[in-house]
């Protein structure tokens, strides 16, 4: 089959791989009829996470059609079956899962030795992620095989087409997990960093929650664009202040609820922290940016909250910790319990309260998906969004 396979820094490759085969009895194998680019898939394309390998598979938002199912899935699977999958793969059994904290499962991630050292204890595993989450093949494929198929699914019914569907599997339950966290209050001003697809998916996800006022930040115009569409007040922070304008949009008590949609990679203006961050990273002395967690701290109401859905893969530096713990602050933050919020959002789906598709701007084959990270990556042609069609 062809896939989408990582190489190097910035080398993905539509290569022929070997097709996927039942592997346990609770597998099953699924033809993608759709996946897409991840911006937490860019920071495997930059090689800013760890544990990467030549040959690994990409992608972790995906879906299709049961080809095969192994026979202890075949309760809940069977051949023909539509489905999502989502990028948590989730045993249903273990203490984690029965509390519905499926991206830390306790049981899916095969490389738990290795993840142990570096975290403590292991979290769940991925698709098309690194070793230190299972390096599981990923969705940007021709098919998948899918782990715990019996409950890392979410099947779809009749009459919604791919493109309404497939970020359930990752970007519309992120979003939605960030606001909610939150604990959103119908006074809450709710202030969101990065205006790419999931922090377009949490604008509407605090929207629909019942935010006073929703206030996104970005500097790329066709993102902040879309932003304005689904209902926020934007800040370009290439062209104001973004605690000035906080500030003045709260009488000067700053956000209730701060969301990081950005992660790792934050870019800045020419600040004196994030010249700090880059010239670390640069030397290798720092894996992570940390920019937008360190203006959330500052410009947060006190006794506020902090929701982290953007992706960090390692290390941090010069965070003001003090001011967090002084303020009161509460973090909130992880990979996506993706399974616990897909009843409730594909019923909103299907009653028109939203059409996850407004955030596409590229659709394109599969064959085209290694240009298509660079232009995805680089912001060009007004790319918010990357649909593959296999």
């Amino acid at each position: 089959m062809k896939a989408l396979v990582w190489h190097g820094t910035a080398d993905i490759r539509y290569d022929t791989v070997p097709d996927p085969e039942i592997e346990q009895p609770r597998d099953a194998i699924v033809k993608v009829t759709s996946c897409a680019i991840c911006g937490s898939d860019l920071h495997l394309y930059d090689h800013f996470m760890p544990g990467m390998e030549k040959g690994d598979i990409m992608g972790h938002e995906f879906m299709g059609e049961v080809v095969d199912v192994g026979a202890e899935a075949k309760s809940a699977l069977k051949v023909g079956d539509r489905v999502v999958v989502p990028f948590t793969i989730w045993c249903g059994e273990c203490d984690q899962c029965r509390r519905g904290n499926y991206s830390v499962c306790e049981r899916s991630n095969r490389n738990k030795a290795m993840a142990d050292k570096l975290f403590g204890h292991a979290t769940a595993g991925l698709f098309g992620y690194t070793h230190l989450t299972g390096g599981y093949a990923g969705g940007q494929a021709e098919y998948v095989r899918v782990p715990f198929a019996d409950r890392t699914h979410v099947k779809i019914p009749d009459g919604l087409s791919d493109e309404q569907v497939l970020f359930l599997g990752d970007i519309f339950p992120t979003g939605w997990q960030a606001a909610a966290q939150c604990d959103i209050q119908p006074t809450d001003t709710v202030a969101i960093w990065g205006c790419g697809p999931v922090g377009q998916m949490t604008i509407r996800s605090a929207i629909l929650l019942g935010a006073k006022q929703v206030i996104a930040i970005d500097r790329v115009p066709e993102r902040l664009s879309m932003a304005k569409a689904g209902g926020a007040i934007t800040i370009n922070f290439e062209e104001e202040s973004v605690v000035e304008r906080l500030n003045e949009l709260t009488g000067g008590k700053g956000p209730e609820k701060c969301i990081d949609a950005v992660g790792m990679e934050a870019h800045a203006t020419a600040t004196l922290d994030s010249i700090y961050d880059r010239a670390k990273q640069a030397l290798m002395l720092e894996s992570d940016r940390a920019h937008v967690l360190r203006e959330m701290m500052y410009v947060c109401r006190p006794a506020g909250t902090l929701s982290i859905p953007g992706v960090y893969g390692g290390l941090i530096d010069k965070v003001p910790f003090g001011m967090s713990m002084n303020k009161g602050l509460t973090w909130r933050m992880g990979q996506t319990h993706v399974n616990r919020w897909t009843d409730d959002l594909l019923r909103r789906i299907q009653e028109g309260q939203i059409d996850p598709s407004f955030v596409i701007t590229h659709t394109v084959g599969l064959a085209d998906g290694p240009g298509m990270y660079q232009t995805f990556r680089d912001k060009q042609d007004g790319c918010i969004k990357v649909v593959l069609k296999p």
